[in-house]
């Protein structure tokens, strides 16, 4: 007895996908790094809400979208908190993310400088 398979649907390649969605990503990215530079959105609020866009982005590169802030900066705002730069965003802890967000908020001269 011979079984006859149904022609399945066509789906796309696997590397279409993947860069469908790094697309998107980077879309989403490019898009809150202008907020958050315009002061528009805080980056305390986005690691308390932690969206999906910043999952894979480190730290540092978050911290680094506000205005007067590069690397030495983050570096010595990180170490205080003891988190390496290069730590992702969604491999924080929740514990983690309070603390940074609180630091931001409430330490006057962490404050991001708006024009």
């Amino acid at each position: 007895m011979s079984v006859k398979s149904q022609p399945r649907a066509k789906a796309e390649p696997q590397h279409l996908v993947a860069l469908a969605r790094a697309n998107r990503v980077r879309l989403a990215r490019a898009a809150l790094k202008r907020n958050i530079a315009s002061a528009d959105t805080e980056v305390a609020g986005v690691l308390l809400s932690n969206p999906w866009e910043v999952e894979s982005m480190t730290v540092a590169d978050l911290l680094s979208c506000q205005r007067r802030w590069g690397v030495t900066r983050c570096r010595r705002f990180l170490a205080k908190s003891r988190i390496s730069e290069t730590r992702t965003v969604g491999t924080l802890t929740q514990r983690q993310r309070t603390e940074l967000a609180d630091r931001l908020q409430t330490e006057p001269n962490l404050k991001s400088v708006s024009s």
